[in-house]
């Protein structure tokens, strides 16, 4: 008896926290150690829950501890197909070259400059860049990547915001094409809000003239133990930057959409911004780590616009798993809406 209430006990307790880990925002646990770290990675997740479910629905076949195992197999059945289900609603798709555009953003982070600036001037060439986002680039490579595109007839203007020179990482590059008109960066240079994100920088640039959106090329800090409270800073301030005025940003955010809730505004995901992942139906496909397949890696790299644009595709390109970074580029072709 005392074995059977035990059973029951662990099973009503393991289904508590399945449920919450594919969906910890019905108890606003998502931007909270562990959880955080679980729901970035739901394609991992799924696969763990079902490996789970397999070996304790054998456990239930060999008639020892049936009741038990059989339990726990539809738990993890349960959880495996919950995280699958976000992930297909998500989706896995999204990407259409020649989807109309008005603006195309391009974002890599390179990894301490690990793909080349012939690499990454490429792809910025061949998608038809107005915008690419660097986040572990340094002003040296950022020019070097403006030469070798204005060379292949397409121009680009540079800013760097660099926290100090001692890591490559503590660099974000921002290249906008003179077509976008005169841009002028205003974020400060120390970190920190009000001015800026904590520990790695982001590029807040704006047009002179007040028309066109501000663009902000994001870095954000990895939710690593010793730097949750300042992950968090950082999506509030990033959040804070896409709650006012026409906008679009894009970059390595290390978070999920999951962890933008409660973050949104007048019906936006993230201030006002959405994420054009989700609307382009590719918010299912990871973009890091380079190790992992799309559908299990985490998507932590976005583009984000608000209500002033809209989303017509979004790539997670995968043809640059071998260039070194442990990012995917991504691709988002927007819009003029209305």
């Amino acid at each position: 008896m005392l074995l059977r209430i035990l059973g029951t006990v662990v099973v009503i307790a393991a289904a508590l926290l399945a449920a919450l880990f594919v969906w910890p925002q019905a108890a606003g646990l998502q931007n909270e150690w562990v959880f955080a770290h679980v729901v970035a990675l739901r394609g991992v997740a799924a696969a763990a829950a079902l490996a789970g479910a397999v070996v304790f629905a054998a456990i239930a076949l060999a008639r020892r501890f049936r009741v038990f195992a059989g339990a726990m197999a539809a738990v993890l059945a349960a959880s495996a197909l919950g995280n699958a289900a976000v992930l297909g609603v998500r989706g896995i798709g999204g990407a259409d070259a020649e989807a109309p555009s008005d603006l195309t953003v391009l974002s890599w982070n390179t990894l301490g400059e690990v793909p080349s600036a012939e690499v990454i001037a490429g792809l910025a060439v061949d998608s038809g860049a107005d915008v690419v986002v660097l986040p572990e680039t340094t002003e040296a490579l950022g020019e070097e990547i403006a030469v070798e595109m204005r060379e292949a007839g397409s121009p680009m203007w540079v800013w760097t915001t660099a926290f100090d020179e001692i890591a490559k990482a503590r660099s974000t590059t921002l290249l906008i094409s003179p077509e976008l008109g005169d841009y002028e960066v205003v974020s400060a240079e120390g970190s920190g809000p009000p001015g800026n994100t904590n520990t790695l920088p982001t590029v807040v640039a704006a047009p002179v003239d007040g028309e066109g959106p501000t663009i902000v090329a994001v870095h954000a800090v990895a939710p690593i133990r010793w730097e949750m409270r300042n992950w968090r800073s950082d999506l509030d301030w990033l959040a804070e930057q896409c709650s006012a005025g026409e906008v679009v940003m894009a970059g390595d955010f290390n978070a999920t959409i999951d962890h933008f809730a409660g973050r949104g505004v007048d019906g936006g995901q993230f201030g006002r911004c959405a994420d054009a992942a989700d609307a382009a139906g590719a918010a299912g496909l990871g973009t890091w780590p380079t190790d992992l397949p799309k559908l299990l890696g985490s998507p932590i790299d976005h583009v984000l616009a608000s209500p002033e644009w809209r989303a017509t595709s979004f790539e997670v390109v995968g043809a640059y798993d071998d260039a070194g970074s442990d990012h995917r580029p991504v691709v988002a072709r927007l819009v003029r809406a209305g």
